[in-house]
């Protein structure tokens, strides 16, 4: 099932290094805070093989947080770790991509973190590759 535009921005900002998000995004708009930043944990599952039969994984702390803006948008956020300002900020910018801001946000804050994203996971990528194992079968003479 293909990810929607609000799935992506929020999968974006909630992966973003908080320092980061931060320096972009430095100052929250006016809002009424709805759920206050909480820290909670949820069960992670993984697949077998990556398609198979589910299993759990294990515990992943996370922080929550909803509020609205004066406008009326609300936005929502579930960051991985502890960081109460980074689900606050996640949250502000989830309610602000729903008004006419969502294009100047998209220009000044998502495309940097989205090619910043781009950019780790080809590095990893690349230092992933360099570990990569060619083998080979040579024919042997009287195989022939």
């Amino acid at each position: 099932m293909p990810a929607t535009a609000r799935q992506s921005w929020l999968s974006l900002l909630a992966k973003s290094p908080p320092a980061r998000l931060a320096a972009l995004f430095p100052e929250l708009p006016p809002h009424l805070v709805l759920r206050a930043p909480e820290i909670g944990s949820v069960m992670v599952q993984g697949r077998t093989g990556g398609t198979g039969a589910p299993f759990s994984l294990g515990e992943m702390t996370v922080t929550r947080a909803s509020l609205q803006l004066d406008c009326g948008s609300v936005g929502h956020a579930l960051v991985q770790g502890r960081d109460r300002d980074h689900a606050l900020r996640t949250a502000a910018l989830d309610a602000l991509m729903q008004t006419a801001a969502a294009p100047t946000l998209e220009a000044e804050v998502l495309t940097p973190l989205r090619a910043e994203a781009e950019a780790r996971q080809a590095a990893r990528a690349a230092k992933a590759a360099a570990t990569r194992v060619e083998f080979f079968t040579l024919m042997r003479g009287e195989d022939a």
